[in-house]
């Protein structure tokens, strides 16, 4: 699927170009947006927002600096920060994150197997952190957290959060960067 086409096809405002975008990635959008709020009605008004605005700002998308998926999934986390925002609330976590629940790929047809190996390159990557910095990323990325507010909540000291992040974004950024797209995303699938 031409995620690229599609997007310029609802720039002009094609309908049905809509609907195969909203088929093909409204489970990503609506899992990201869960994992932010934390609640199931928030989630759907968050990933409605952010298809709204695909909708009508669809003609903004840029493909030469980055995939549609991933500009889609930026425009959610910001919709679901500003809920966040405006309602003054943040999220109470209960425990420190786990960040094994959240970056799984939601869809797995044969048309998504590029930005699915993308998105397991990821994954695994999340995985390889150091669990510091995994917890740190989870905060500030699915809750969006403040380094101050994650400083205090993981009782450290607020150059620790930052380092942590810091050291975190650049191995993701590496990995995401140099991760071959025909390249087994499983190390056990060695393509046999």
């Amino acid at each position: 699927m031409d995620l690229v086409r599609l997007a310029a096809r609802v720039a002009q405002g094609d309908q049905e170009a809509f609907l195969a975008l909203y088929d093909h990635t409204s489970p990503k959008v609506y899992g990201l947006a869960l994992r932010m709020m934390g609640d199931a009605m928030a989630a759907e008004e968050v990933a409605q927002e952010a298809f709204l605005r695909l909708w009508t700002r669809a003609e903004t998308f840029r493909p030469g600096r980055g995939s549609l998926l991933g500009w889609l999934l930026t425009i959610t986390r910001h919709v679901a920060l500003d809920h966040l925002r405006r309602s003054t609330r943040r999220p109470q976590l209960a425990e420190p994150p786990d960040a094994d629940t959240g970056w799984e790929p939601r869809l797995s047809d044969e048309a998504t197997q590029t930005e699915e190996a993308r998105w397991r390159s990821l994954y695994f990557a999340v995985q390889a952190l150091p669990d510091e910095q995994q917890a740190a990323i989870t905060c500030a990325y699915y809750h969006g957290m403040s380094h101050s507010q994650i400083a205090v909540y993981l009782g450290v000291p607020l150059g620790t959060v930052k380092t942590r992040l810091r050291l975190g974004m650049e191995k993701l950024r590496q990995v995401w960067a140099e991760w071959p797209e025909d390249t087994p995303t499983d190390p056990s699938d060695t393509g046999d």
